[in-house]
């Protein structure tokens, strides 16, 4: 063998040493703690997240217009997954051809999916569904599945009828996480208010059982008398003892409106009884207003949070296929990892024609210092 030759195949086996450590330290890294290097501030002053706590993406998993009878073909986004035995079940806001419906999807692995389509009507043209019945967090009691899911009254024209607000909570019941579904019209959890945090969105979020109560980590928004009539969007608590009854609500929200987040999910991390509240963020450039990014807030007290402990998650640096929207997550433990879930669009920053995606951390899950 020539000394070229040698020289060579010591080269090549320092690249490929190179490139195993890197990925594995890429998978080591996945979840730890970094400075953000990336944006600082927004035009309005809103505030930016300093710190990152990186997921690692693994890119689309249900892609629009593969739902039945068009379901999803303008669109599929907010998805919501959770897992029952050994069957994961997402759900997921298909955009179709009489507007946005949560519509199915079973897997096993996470990684086939088997799409059901809509398991939701809309409602009647005086009903608080009417437009929309879409992006349903669930919660078992030991009997009865409840969904809580959003209503409008109106959206867009067609063919994108994107709903308009005010958003409204509502319920459906079922013995089965499959379904069928059955519309609880005689249950109003809570409704918007006027003058005050919620005036405009009131729709629901993650439920978990604290105690004696159940908490819902709802979506709460409002517009502000300045000019363009800017929405202030934010995350709070309401409480209840019964599923079927109503909900109180917090006099203030659990983190500042001036964060601009929606759509929320939780995750305990037992070995450090840690609190992670995973949540959409609003970004703000010279095109306007667009859902930017995920953060993540922590607290070891689920009633208090502190809105400097927060971090990004996923955006444009992480994510291996959107450079520009990231949308609601939601989360669910599978062995030593957090998967994930997202929406987002590789050609769009806007409401349509969306994809879900997916992406992990590494546990035990630590705040960042």
């Amino acid at each position: 063998m020539s000394r070229r030759n040698i020289f060579s195949n010591v080269l090549f086996a320092h690249v490929c040493s190179a490139v195993r450590n890197l990925v594995a330290q890429t998978d080591a890294t996945a979840g730890t703690p970094k400075i953000a290097g990336t944006r600082r501030s927004y035009p309005d002053g809103r505030p930016a997240a300093v710190l990152r706590l990186d997921a690692r993406d693994s890119g689309p998993i249900i892609r629009h217009g593969q739902g039945p009878a068009k379901c999803d073909y303008l669109g599929a986004r907010e998805a919501i997954c959770f897992r029952f035995k050994k069957t994961y079940f997402l759900h997921y806001d298909g955009a179709g051809p009489t507007g946005w419906r949560a519509c199915l999807a079973v897997s096993r692995d996470l990684r086939q999916w088997d799409l059901k389509g809509p398991v939701l009507d809309l409602g009647e043209p005086s009903e608080d569904d009417a437009g929309t019945a879409s992006s349903p967090w669930t919660v078992f009691d030991g009997k009865w599945w409840r969904m809580f899911y959003v209503g409008s009254r109106t959206t867009s024209a067609a063919p994108n009828r994107i709903p308009a607000v005010p958003y409204f909570t509502l319920v459906a019941k079922s013995l089965h996480p499959e379904g069928p579904w059955r519309k609880q019209r005689d249950v109003v959890p809570f409704r918007t208010k006027p003058g005050t945090y919620y005036a405009d969105t009131a729709s629901p979020g993650q439920i978990v059982k604290h105690g004696e109560e159940y908490l819902m980590f709802f979506s709460a928004a409002a517009f502000t008398d300045q000019p363009g009539r800017r929405l202030l969007r934010t995350v709070s608590i309401a409480r209840t003892r019964n599923l079927d009854g109503t909900w109180e609500i917090d006099p203030r929200p659990a983190l500042p409106p001036e964060h601009q987040i929606e759509n929320s999910a939780l995750y305990f991390e037992p070995s450090n009884r840690t609190w992670f509240l995973f949540t959409n963020h609003v970004g703000l450039d010279e095109g306007g207003e667009y859902t930017e990014s995920v953060w993540v807030y922590w607290s070891q007290d689920l009633g208090r949070w502190n809105p400097e402990q927060r971090a990004i998650v996923l955006d444009q640096t992480n994510c291996s296929w959107s450079k520009r929207c990231i949308g609601m997550p939601s989360v669910v433990r599978v062995g030593r990892r957090l998967a994930l879930f997202y929406d987002s669009s590789a050609t769009s920053s806007g409401n349509m024609g969306r994809d879900v995606g997916l992406a992990w951390l590494s546990l035990p899950l630590k705040a960042p210092k």
